[in-house]
């Protein structure tokens, strides 16, 4: 019996429970918070961008070219879509929470678009913070970042901070690759979404082994996920390929378990049967939503991130 249930049977209803228990974990998130000191590098805030209109790319969790490849068990949550190429393979073993469409207009079109989409972010000029090399180790607030060349994480994780603001937008110009290395982060802070997150990529861009990543990866050319490595956001490429391999693939709000784009009180009961605590793993498959920071499990952790989403419509 779990905990609810048993104060059920005292008298409370199911739902006071619930809401007791969530604002309990809340409270000691906040104070955990406080306590906080972060030793990371930040460069000076850059001036605000509009977000980066997709299109109907936007339907799509993968966009490819020429070919979409897949090893394992991986997981799209979103469409996936190929044009002017027709050949997607791995599907299954891999499984698409969405519908695959390769070699029709409705593709033509969300590549239409994510073309628009690449030339409007890499077209961006007012207010670039210029940036080079390695961004591991940084903390980064809203803005638009340019590189002349390639951009990796590598040396530590990058945290981008919203600074409060839940409607921030990022902006990474590179005129080259984009690489993680194995087990490498980006981490959403201070309310940041991934879906304002934009990386536009000069050739192509390759997320490292078990790496989790935040974002919409805008690239000319092709798309790799190694063994492992984790997408909150979208994999769209131009011309080449997306190549895929044990990955987890979701175009969705970060939190959004209904999938109405919305992190509300639809959730919220739902992440309380859900919150088990540190190293205990989500009790099922529905509760996979829940594990925000992709740990195994359903704790503070996650809490505090769905704490930053939570909006009352």
């Amino acid at each position: 019996m779990s905990h609810c249930q048993e104060f059920f049977t005292k008298g409370s209803t199911m739902k006071e429970c619930y809401f007791s228990r969530l604002w309990m974990f809340a409270a000691l998130a906040a104070i955990g918070t406080t306590l906080e000191l972060s030793a990371a590098r930040a460069l000076q805030p850059a001036a605000a961008q509009a977000p980066v209109d997709l299109g109907s790319a936007s339907n799509f969790a993968v966009l490819a070219g020429s070919t979409v490849t897949n090893t394992g068990a991986t997981t799209v949550d979103g469409d996936l879509g190929l044009f002017p190429g027709t050949a997607v393979t791995g599907f299954p073993p891999g499984t698409v929470n969405g519908t695959i469409i390769a070699g029709d207009p409705i593709a033509e079109q969300a590549q239409i678009d994510l073309t628009i989409a690449y030339n409007d972010a890499a077209g961006r000029l007012v207010d670039a913070v210029t940036v080079a090399g390695n961004l591991g180790g940084l903390t980064l607030t809203p803005g638009l970042y340019k590189s002349t060349s390639s951009l990796e994480i590598s040396s530590g994780d990058l945290t981008l901070d919203a600074l409060g603001d839940a409607n921030a937008v990022f902006i990474f110009q590179m005129a080259s690759t984009l690489t993680t290395t194995k087990g490498r982060q980006v981490i959403l802070s201070g309310g940041a979404d991934a879906s304002n997150v934009f990386w536009q990529v000069g050739s192509s861009a390759t997320l490292g082994t078990d790496s989790i990543f935040q974002g919409n990866i805008l690239a000319l050319a092709s798309i790799t996920l190694t063994t492992g490595a984790t997408l909150d956001g979208r994999a769209l490429a131009r011309t080449g390929a997306v190549a895929l391999d044990s990955n987890t693939i979701s175009a969705f709000t970060l939190g959004d378990c209904t999938g109405d784009t919305l992190v509300d009180l639809a959730e919220f009961a739902e992440f309380a049967l859900c919150l088990g605590g540190p190293m205990q793993p989500p009790s099922d498959l529905d509760c996979g939503c829940a594990d925000l920071d992709h740990d195994g499990d359903v704790d503070l952790g996650d809490f505090g991130i769905f704490l930053e989403r939570f909006a009352i419509p």
